[in-house]
């Protein structure tokens, strides 16, 4: 890793380390305290053992000194004790303040943005990057405080008895942290890959998880194997070169420590038996002195080996802080302005409109269009014509240029977050997610009462098949809309849309995943929640537009038409070559027309889902 860059994200580290509050100086405090507690249990060890030995006084005179040795025993126990929680604490409230930061720039950069990189490599970030960051605050920088305070203290207490001793502690002190930066010099760049490979992995596993039955059905399950083993050992080998790392580092910090301590043994040893007479103050060298100095060294270099222990949680966390930081000073190019909607309608009026992508990169445009009170608008068009880039922007996920006003207010003054609240959004891919279907259905929206729930789920022509379920209403979901077919999911999400009571109605495909009996049941809800409300829907159905008021038909991300379905029909253009195409659709399809939807209601929400044929689950994934 480039040094400049490490120092950056070490500096952007240290910024962070406020979202502690007063636990890490806390934690340093109680550190130092037990400092003090292991001077006085060195002082009263030395003074028994000068006491009992030398000056061969009665054990009875050392009974206090016992009982303050016993008291700084558990003196110590317990300060260790809290500081080991309060240093917890103080790495729980930065991975609580960290996780809620990047969550909240992912919301702010949108799905646009978010979609961009495997769901494995966000859970990467978002869990494992933010959980390395623990041991940084909770352990690594209070122990680089202790490794100044401590030895200070102990040299302190040791220069006024003998300064021989005190200088062979000052001199091998820097030792241990000049090794410990030359072994910990690639640990940074070691994590930093490790990571890399870590979220290429959760990406790449979690992608091919997602498509198995996409690769069983063309044969590509054994070569994608292959290529998760390949990615597991690269993997493998990225963390063992960071467990090299951290041995290496663990045994040159004993070893310089074992040495350092062994020349200050050799001294005392050979003023003990009169080769050297240096290093006191003319008084000689008594068996407290030696006892008393001896029984500190080991705790004098603790904590710089601590700090060594712990300069792999400082590699780890630069390796992490390159993604964190990386995201969360990545600019945002949406707009976002504080001003409600008002007005109880929503119109919309577009001039001159381009939408960008997050990277600036322009995507479609320029068009002009808009939307009336009450009015039903259909997007239609070839694939990657611009049309979910439209919605995408209208939502606020995407930046542009030009004018998008609602209700005369451009989009980029509105406050997001009320704005969305007058929307209902329904897309292709239904996002149910684990939990009760009462608490699918209330997501954003917790006011509403079970009464409200099943009057939605009856206007979605699912509420019979909820009734089926042994729970109801308290039926666990699982995960990504596990246990449901994509028709029950789509009316569950269609449900819990209808709860909006919202002004605009957004739909993206609503019933291209669906069999035609439950696109008939969605479309015929829909129509029905949509009465006096203003809609703006992508779709492929063409035998549909017709229901619609107006009809944008974008091409290569341009407006090539506007119209009514009747008069776009009649005239040729590239709505009339794609309704050339549809009765050979329309036949293989074998849609019902909309006056069937009752009848298919009565046959498929009569039954529980697993005994309606049409809505049973896909066993190869063709209805996803």
């Amino acid at each position: 890793m480039d040094k400049s860059l490490e120092k950056q994200l070490g500096r952007w580290l240290k910024a962070q380390q406020s979202a502690c509050g007063p636990f890490l100086k806390l934690s340093v405090l109680l550190g130092v305290l037990n400092g003090l507690a292991l001077v006085g249990q060195a002082w009263v060890l030395a003074t028994v053992l000068q006491g009992l030995i030398i000056d061969e006084l009665e054990r009875q005179a050392f009974i206090p000194h016992m009982l303050a040795f016993a008291t700084l025993v558990l003196l110590r126990a317990v300060i260790a004790w809290l500081r080991e929680r309060v240093s917890f604490e103080a790495g729980r409230r930065l991975r609580e303040q960290m996780r809620a930061a990047v969550l909240n720039k992912l919301e702010r950069l949108g799905p646009a943005f978010v979609n961009g990189k495997p769901v494995g490599s966000w859970a990467s970030i978002v869990l494992e990057q933010i959980e390395d960051l623990q041991d940084f605050y909770g352990r690594y920088l209070p122990q680089m405080s202790l490794a100044a305070f401590i030895p200070l203290i102990i040299l302190v207490c040791v220069f006024p008895i003998n300064w021989a001793g005190g200088l062979i502690l000052l001199g091998t002190a820097p030792l241990i942290p000049l090794f410990m930066v030359l072994v910990g010099m690639g640990a940074a760049d070691a994590n930093r890959k490790h990571f890399g490979a870590l979220q290429q992995l959760s990406g790449h596993f979690m992608d091919r998880l997602k498509a198995l039955p996409t690769l069983k059905l063309f044969y590509r399950a054994e070569a994608e194997q292959r290529a998760i083993g390949k990615a597991s050992e690269d993997f493998r080998e990225r963390t063992m070169a960071v467990l090299r790392m951290a041995f290496l580092s663990s045994a040159v910090l004993e070893f310089f420590a074992a040495v350092s301590i062994a020349i200050l043994a050799v001294y005392f040893g050979f003023s003990y038996l009169g080769h050297l007479d240096f290093g006191h103050y003319g008084m000689g060298i008594s068996l407290f002195t030696g006892m008393f100095v001896l029984i500190l060294a080991p705790e004098f270099y603790q904590p710089l080996r601590d700090m060594g222990t712990h300069y792999h949680a400082k590699a780890q966390a630069v390796g992490a802080a390159e993604s964190l930081m990386a995201l969360l000073e990545l600019p945002e190019p949406l707009k976002r302005g504080e001003q409600p909607l008002s007005g109880e309608s929503i119109e919309l009026q577009a001039r001159d409109l381009k939408v960008l992508s997050i990277d600036g990169v322009p995507l479609l445009g320029p068009l002009s269009f808009s939307l009336a009170a009450g009015e039903k608008l259909a997007l239609v068009g070839p694939s990657g014509a611009g049309k979910t880039s439209l919605l995408n922007a209208l939502l606020g996920f995407l930046p542009y240029e030009g004018s998008l006003k609602l209700n005369g207010i451009e989009l980029a003054e509105l406050d997001p977050a009320a704005w969305r609240s007058r929307i209902a959004w329904l897309g292709q891919n239904p996002q149910l997610f684990h939990g009760t279907i009462a608490d699918n259905l209330r997501l954003g929206q917790p006011e509403l009462t079970e009464a409200q729930l099943w009057d939605y789920l009856q206007q979605a022509k699912v509420a019979d098949y909820v009734r089926a379920l042994p729970d109801g209403l308290a039926h666990q979901l699982d995960e990504y809309s596990g246990g449901l077919s994509v028709g029950q999911a789509q009316r569950l999400a269609l449900a819990r849309a209808l709860g909006r009571q919202a002004q605009l109605f957004v739909l993206d495909e609503p019933s291209a995943s669906l069999d035609s009996q439950s696109e008939q049941l969605v479309l015929s809800a829909l129509w029905q929640a949509m009465a006096g409300k203003s809609c703006l829907m992508v779709t492929h159905r063409l035998d549909q537009l017709d229901r619609m008021d107006r009809v944008l038909v974008l091409d290569q991300g341009k407006l090539v038409q506007q119209g009514t379905f009747a008069e776009l029909k009649a005239q040729p253009g590239l709505l009339a070559q794609m309704l050339d195409e549809l009765p050979l659709a329309v036949s293989l399809d074998d849609t019902p027309p909309i006056a069937a939807t009752a009848e298919a209601e009565a046959g498929s929400d009569s039954k529980p889902a697993s005994e309606s044929k049409p809505e049973s689950k896909p066993e190869s994934g063709e209805e996803r």
